[in-house]
Protein backbone atom coordinates (compact mmCIF):
# COMPACT_ATOMS: atom_id res chain seq x y z
CA UNK A 1 0.00 0.00 0.00
CA UNK A 2 1.43 3.75 -1.28
CA UNK A 3 1.41 6.27 1.91
CA UNK A 4 2.55 8.97 0.00
CA UNK A 5 3.08 9.60 -3.86
CA UNK A 6 6.41 9.80 -5.73
CA UNK A 7 5.97 12.88 -7.25
CA UNK A 8 6.96 16.28 -5.61
CA UNK A 9 3.64 18.67 -6.01
CA UNK A 10 1.51 15.67 -5.16
CA UNK A 11 3.84 14.24 -1.88
CA UNK A 12 4.35 18.03 -1.00
CA UNK A 13 0.60 18.70 -0.82
CA UNK A 14 -0.25 15.36 1.29
CA UNK A 15 2.91 16.23 3.67
CA UNK A 16 1.61 19.25 4.09
CA UNK A 17 -1.86 18.73 4.98
CA UNK A 18 -1.26 15.24 6.80
CA UNK A 19 0.80 18.12 8.97
CA UNK A 20 -2.40 20.21 9.23
CA UNK A 21 -4.71 17.02 10.02
CA UNK A 22 -2.23 16.13 12.91
CA UNK A 23 -1.86 20.10 14.25
CA UNK A 24 -5.81 20.33 13.75
CA UNK A 25 -6.66 17.17 16.17
CA UNK A 26 -3.62 18.20 18.54
CA UNK A 27 -5.24 22.02 18.45
CA UNK A 28 -8.61 20.61 19.28
CA UNK A 29 -8.04 18.47 22.03
CA UNK A 30 -5.85 20.96 23.89
CA UNK A 31 -8.83 23.38 23.32
CA UNK A 32 -11.16 20.91 24.82
CA UNK A 33 -9.03 20.04 28.15
CA UNK A 34 -8.27 23.95 28.63
CA UNK A 35 -11.94 24.28 28.47
CA UNK A 36 -12.81 21.41 30.77
CA UNK A 37 -10.70 22.66 33.15
CA UNK A 38 -11.97 26.31 32.83
CA UNK A 39 -15.08 25.19 33.80
CA UNK A 40 -14.15 22.85 36.64
CA UNK A 41 -12.87 26.09 38.13
CA UNK A 42 -16.43 26.88 38.26
CA UNK A 43 -16.42 24.12 41.13
CA UNK A 44 -14.55 25.87 43.55
CA UNK A 45 -17.14 27.27 45.11
CA UNK A 46 -19.10 24.37 45.32
CA UNK A 47 -15.95 22.71 47.29
CA UNK A 48 -15.77 25.60 49.85
CA UNK A 49 -19.52 25.23 50.62
CA UNK A 50 -19.13 21.41 50.93
CA UNK A 51 -16.12 21.44 53.09
CA UNK A 52 -17.60 24.15 55.56
CA UNK A 53 -20.92 22.99 55.84
CA UNK A 54 -19.21 19.65 56.56
CA UNK A 55 -16.72 21.24 59.19
CA UNK A 56 -20.00 23.30 61.06
CA UNK A 57 -22.34 20.31 60.70
CA UNK A 58 -19.41 17.78 62.93
CA UNK A 59 -18.30 20.92 64.91
CA UNK A 60 -22.68 21.40 65.93
CA UNK A 61 -22.65 17.54 66.55
CA UNK A 62 -19.62 17.39 68.91
CA UNK A 63 -21.02 20.46 70.78
CA UNK A 64 -24.79 18.61 71.05
CA UNK A 65 -23.08 15.50 72.29
CA UNK A 66 -21.59 17.36 75.20
CA UNK A 67 -23.62 19.27 75.54
CA UNK A 68 -26.53 16.40 75.75
CA UNK A 69 -24.40 14.81 78.81
CA UNK A 70 -25.21 17.75 80.91
CA UNK A 71 -27.90 16.62 83.86
CA UNK A 72 -31.54 16.95 83.17
CA UNK A 73 -31.78 19.29 80.45
CA UNK A 74 -28.80 18.01 78.31
CA UNK A 75 -31.95 16.52 75.77
CA UNK A 76 -33.34 19.87 75.27
CA UNK A 77 -30.22 21.35 74.73
CA UNK A 78 -29.36 19.24 72.07
CA UNK A 79 -32.28 19.66 70.09
CA UNK A 80 -31.18 22.71 68.41
CA UNK A 81 -27.44 21.68 67.72
CA UNK A 82 -29.11 18.79 66.06
CA UNK A 83 -30.90 20.68 63.58
CA UNK A 84 -28.29 23.50 63.13
CA UNK A 85 -25.83 20.33 62.34
CA UNK A 86 -28.64 19.20 59.65
CA UNK A 87 -29.00 22.54 58.46
CA UNK A 88 -24.94 22.26 57.72
CA UNK A 89 -25.23 19.17 56.06
CA UNK A 90 -27.46 20.26 53.65
CA UNK A 91 -25.41 23.48 52.61
CA UNK A 92 -22.50 20.35 52.02
CA UNK A 93 -24.85 18.62 50.14
CA UNK A 94 -25.82 21.43 48.38
CA UNK A 95 -22.15 22.02 47.54
CA UNK A 96 -21.18 19.20 46.34
CA UNK A 97 -24.30 18.93 43.59
CA UNK A 98 -22.73 21.78 42.52
CA UNK A 99 -19.56 20.50 42.33
CA UNK A 100 -21.11 16.76 40.50
CA UNK A 101 -23.43 19.84 38.05
CA UNK A 102 -20.18 21.63 36.87
CA UNK A 103 -18.53 18.35 36.55
CA UNK A 104 -21.17 16.86 33.94
CA UNK A 105 -20.90 20.53 32.66
CA UNK A 106 -17.13 20.20 32.17
CA UNK A 107 -17.31 16.80 30.57
CA UNK A 108 -20.68 17.83 28.14
CA UNK A 109 -18.80 21.13 26.67
CA UNK A 110 -15.52 19.50 25.99
CA UNK A 111 -17.25 16.45 24.20
CA UNK A 112 -19.31 18.86 22.34
CA UNK A 113 -15.93 20.69 21.12
CA UNK A 114 -14.18 17.87 20.01
CA UNK A 115 -17.11 16.29 18.23
CA UNK A 116 -17.29 18.60 14.84
CA UNK A 117 -13.52 18.94 14.66
CA UNK A 118 -12.85 15.42 14.51
CA UNK A 119 -15.81 14.17 12.80
CA UNK A 120 -14.21 16.26 9.65
CA UNK A 121 -11.12 14.44 10.53
CA UNK A 122 -12.67 11.26 10.56
CA UNK A 123 -15.37 11.25 7.91
CA UNK A 124 -14.28 13.69 5.61
CA UNK A 125 -10.21 13.72 5.29
CA UNK A 126 -9.58 10.14 6.52
CA UNK A 127 -12.13 8.37 3.74
CA UNK A 128 -10.07 10.54 1.09
CA UNK A 129 -6.65 10.06 2.33
CA UNK A 130 -7.68 5.76 2.58
CA UNK A 131 -8.82 6.16 -0.56
CA UNK A 132 -6.05 7.38 -2.40
CA UNK A 133 -3.63 4.78 -0.88
CA UNK A 134 -5.96 2.10 -2.24
CA UNK A 135 -5.93 3.52 -6.25
CA UNK A 136 -2.31 4.36 -5.80
CA UNK A 137 -1.55 0.83 -4.76
CA UNK A 138 -3.56 -0.84 -6.83
CA UNK A 139 -2.41 1.39 -9.66
CA UNK A 140 1.29 0.15 -9.13
CA UNK A 141 0.05 -3.10 -9.12
CA UNK A 142 -1.16 -2.90 -12.02
CA UNK A 143 1.72 -1.00 -13.39
CA UNK A 144 3.83 -4.05 -12.82
CA UNK A 145 1.99 -6.28 -15.27
CA UNK A 146 1.74 -6.42 -18.96
CA UNK A 147 -2.14 -6.53 -18.83
CA UNK A 148 -2.29 -4.04 -15.74
CA UNK A 149 -0.03 -1.68 -18.37
CA UNK A 150 -3.12 -2.07 -20.63
CA UNK A 151 -5.89 -1.09 -17.97
CA UNK A 152 -4.01 1.70 -16.97
CA UNK A 153 -3.79 3.36 -20.61
CA UNK A 154 -7.36 2.40 -21.22
CA UNK A 155 -8.29 4.18 -17.98
CA UNK A 156 -6.01 6.95 -19.21
CA UNK A 157 -7.65 6.86 -22.98
CA UNK A 158 -11.54 7.24 -20.70
CA UNK A 159 -10.55 10.42 -17.96
CA UNK A 160 -7.42 12.12 -19.65
CA UNK A 161 -8.28 15.51 -21.64
CA UNK A 162 -7.69 15.12 -24.73
CA UNK A 163 -4.98 17.46 -25.69
CA UNK A 164 -2.90 15.62 -23.07
CA UNK A 165 -4.08 12.33 -25.56
CA UNK A 166 -2.91 13.89 -28.69
CA UNK A 167 0.12 14.90 -27.69
CA UNK A 168 1.34 11.19 -26.88
CA UNK A 169 0.11 10.20 -30.76
CA UNK A 170 -2.17 11.98 -33.92
CA UNK A 171 -4.26 8.78 -33.16
CA UNK A 172 -3.89 7.46 -29.88
CA UNK A 173 -6.74 5.20 -29.30
CA UNK A 174 -5.86 3.50 -32.60
CA UNK A 175 -2.23 3.04 -31.54
CA UNK A 176 -3.45 1.50 -28.01
CA UNK A 177 -5.67 -1.03 -30.18
CA UNK A 178 -2.97 -1.84 -32.06
CA UNK A 179 -1.05 -2.70 -29.01
CA UNK A 180 1.82 0.29 -29.27
CA UNK A 181 4.24 -0.64 -26.49
CA UNK A 182 4.96 3.25 -26.77
CA UNK A 183 1.29 4.40 -26.43
CA UNK A 184 0.25 2.17 -24.27
CA UNK A 185 3.58 3.00 -21.40
CA UNK A 186 3.11 6.33 -21.98
CA UNK A 187 -0.65 6.05 -21.44
CA UNK A 188 -0.13 4.13 -18.35
CA UNK A 189 2.72 6.82 -17.59
CA UNK A 190 -0.41 9.52 -17.74
CA UNK A 191 -2.46 7.21 -15.52
CA UNK A 192 -0.43 7.29 -13.04
CA UNK A 193 1.35 10.27 -13.10
CA UNK A 194 -2.64 11.48 -12.38
CA UNK A 195 -2.11 9.82 -9.06
CA UNK A 196 1.21 11.99 -9.01
CA UNK A 197 2.74 8.54 -9.14
CA UNK A 198 6.00 7.64 -11.34
CA UNK A 199 6.06 4.49 -13.70
CA UNK A 200 9.21 3.21 -12.64
CA UNK A 201 8.40 4.43 -8.87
Amino acid sequence: MKIYADRFPVVLRQLLTDLLVVVWVYATIRFALWLHDLIEKLAVPGQKLEGAGGGLADNLADAGGKVGRVPLVGDELTAPFTKAAQAARAVADAGRDQQELVGQLALGLSIAVLVLPLGLVLFGWLPLRLRWMRRAGAAKALAAAPAGRDLLALRALAGQPLGRLARIAPDVAEAWRRGDDATVDALAALELRRLGLKAGG
